[in-house]
């Protein structure tokens, strides 16, 4: 796919990967719509990019929400009258294992993770093969391909993700159309993914439910990807992608091991590994 002078949205832009990817969009000749719920930050990325001379468009959007969604392809058809790429990037995440979890965190994660790219897919689907070639990417993680312990939401969602962007690229194929899917499984990357609470409404947050091994896993983690990769090598990565039509994009490829060892764990004895 030539991306030069074409369309682009990126969900969850304003900060990390999201905003690496509108970065790389941008630099590459493409119109950029940034959409995120931290008012602020988007305001701050949009006058980046626009300082750079860049072609971009700021949407405040909750993509829990399908309104948002809509709006969110309705401002991007108003403005560059065409859209040719989506990002479903937006996301969140708490630390607790299964059984130690609010319904409250469950809903909230699920929504965001899972039926944010729902929406993505289901309205700007048709509004890029209107174009006759086009390309969605949506994130999940390494652990959309391996559930470990003490994130089960996040696993539930991200293994959602997979599946979706899968099921998508596999349809899209059955019926021989010009526009591709692929999906993003970063492994540890510093973001702020682990302070993503503080975009949640009080009320709901207040609802979370805490765990002695949650915790635990939470300060690991935040103790990791600040340690992980720049998120700014990951916009590149996308793009490759959707240039070359690319399904799979790992940040970590050897962490994909992780996930042929479990494979191979289940056709020998049918275990799960640790």
């Amino acid at each position: 796919m030539h991306i030069s002078g074409k369309v682009a949205v990126v969900t969850g832009a304003a900060s990390g990967m999201g905003l690496a990817m509108a970065q790389t969009f941008a630099d590459s000749g493409m119109k950029v719509v940034l959409a995120d719920i931290e008012e602020e930050a988007l305001a701050s990325a949009v006058s980046q990019l626009s300082a750079q001379g860049h072609s971009v468009l700021g949407v405040r959007t909750d993509v829990s929400k399908l309104s948002d969604v809509e709006a969110l392809a309705a401002a991007t058809i108003k403005e560059f009258n065409a859209v040719h790429v989506l990002c479903n990037n937006a996301g969140v995440g708490v630390g607790a294992p299964v059984g130690s979890t609010s319904l409250a965190d469950w809903k909230w994660t699920l929504d965001i993770d899972l039926w944010g790219p729902i929406y993505g897919v289901e309205i700007f689907l048709p509004l890029i093969e209107e174009q006759g070639e086009g390309h969605i990417n949506s994130t999940a993680s390494m652990a959309g391909l391996y559930a470990g312990a003490s994130l089960g939401a996040y696993n539930v969602a991200k293994h959602g993700v997979v599946a979706l962007m899968a099921s998508l690229e596999r349809d899209l194929r059955w019926r021989d159309s010009k526009v591709r899917a692929s999906v993003l499984c970063p492994g540890p990357i510093n973001t702020r993914i682990t302070e993503s609470e503080r975009n949640r409404d009080p009320d709901d947050a207040a609802k979370h439910m805490d765990s002695e091994q949650g915790q635990k896993f939470w300060d690991f983690l935040t103790r990791t990807l600040a340690n992980g990769m720049d998120p700014a090598e990951v916009g590149p990565m996308v793009l490759d992608a959707v240039v070359n039509e690319k399904f799979w994009v790992l940040t970590h490829p050897e962490m994909g091991e992780i996930a042929l060892s479990q494979a191979q764990a289940m056709l020998t004895d049918q275990r799960l590994t640790r």
